[in-house]
C-alpha cells in the first residue's frame, strides 16, 4: 500500500478521500487488511506527513480510526475525545490538518453503545467529565422520544449518538470560519457517520450538512 505524499494528497478530492475510507472499512469488516510495510512507512514519513483526512472519534478502545478504516502511517489525522465532541483545541487541530497540512476531509465519527452518550442521557455529574457531557446535552434534548430518556433505553441512546454527530458537524462549521470557508469553496469536505461496535461497519450520512442546518434551526437560541 502506497504511503501518502504531497503529490497523492494534492490530487485527491474530498469525495475521493471519503471513498478511500469507505473501501478501507470494507477491508476491515472482511478481514482483508491491505499489505503494508509499516517500517517502510516510518522511513517514508520521516521528513513530512500528508494525511488525506482528519477523523474526530471517541476515545472508546474499540473505535481506533486507523484500524476500522484500514489506514497506515501518515494517512490520517486522528482526534479522539469521549463522545466525539468538539472544542477549541480540536477545532484548532482540524484547522491545522486542513489549512496547513492539506487534508481534504473532516469526519465526525460516532459509535454505538457509547459510554459518554449514556452519561449525557443520564445527566451524570462527575468532576471535569461534567463539562464534557454538557456539550452532548443539545443532542439529548433534540431527540423527540416518548419512552424512557436514559441509558437503560438503548434505542434512545443510539438516536442521541446519531444526533450528536449531526450537531458536532454543525458546531465545526459554526465555530471555525476557516473550515467553513474551505467547505464552501469545495477545498475540503465534511461528513458524519456511525460505527457499529457489533459489526465493525461504518455508515456515513449522505445528507449530513442539510441535517445539520435543520437541527441547528430547531435549537436556535437554546445553545
Amino acid at each position: 500500500m502506497r504511503t501518502q505524499n504531497r503529490e497523492t494528497q494534492s490530487e485527491l478530492t474530498p469525495q475521493h478521500a471519503k471513498e478511500i475510507l469507505v473501501e478501507g472499512n470494507k477491508r476491515f469488516v472482511n478481514n482483508l487488511k491491505a499489505n503494508r510495510n509499516l517500517l517502510q512507512q516510518v522511513n517514508e514519513t520521516s521528513e513530512g506527513q500528508y494525511p488525506f483526512a482528519i477523523i474526530l472519534s471517541c476515545i472508546d478502545s474499540r473505535t481506533s480510526a486507523e484500524l476500522i478504516f484500514d489506514q497506515g502511517l501518515g494517512d490520517i489525522f486522528s482526534a479522539r475525545i469521549a463522545g466525539n465532541i468538539v472544542n477549541e483545541d480540536i477545532l484548532g487541530s482540524m484547522e491545522f490538518a486542513c489549512k496547513v497540512a492539506g487534508s481534504k476531509l473532516v469526519v465526525v465519527l460516532g459509535h454505538s453503545k457509547c459510554g459518554a452518550i449514556k452519561g449525557a442521557c443520564d445527566h451524570v455529574e462527575m468532576g471535569n467529565l461534567s463539562t464534557l457531557l454538557h456539550k452532548i446535552e443539545p443532542a439529548v434534548n433534540a431527540v423527540e422520544y416518548d419512552g424512557e430518556r436514559n441509558s437503560k433505553n438503548s434505542d434512545f441512546v443510539e438516536k442521541v449518538a446519531e444526533t450528536n454527530v449531526v450537531w458536532t458537524v454543525g458546531e465545526i462549521k459554526k465555530n471555525s470560519p476557516i473550515l467553513r470557508e474551505m467547505i464552501e469553496k469545495g477545498e475540503i469536505g465534511i461528513v458524519g457517520g456511525m460505527y457499529d461496535v457489533e459489526t465493525g461497519v461504518v455508515t456515513f450520512y449522505d445528507d449530513v450538512e442539510n441535517m445539520t442546518e435543520t437541527l441547528h434551526e430547531e435549537l436556535a437560541g437554546k445553545y
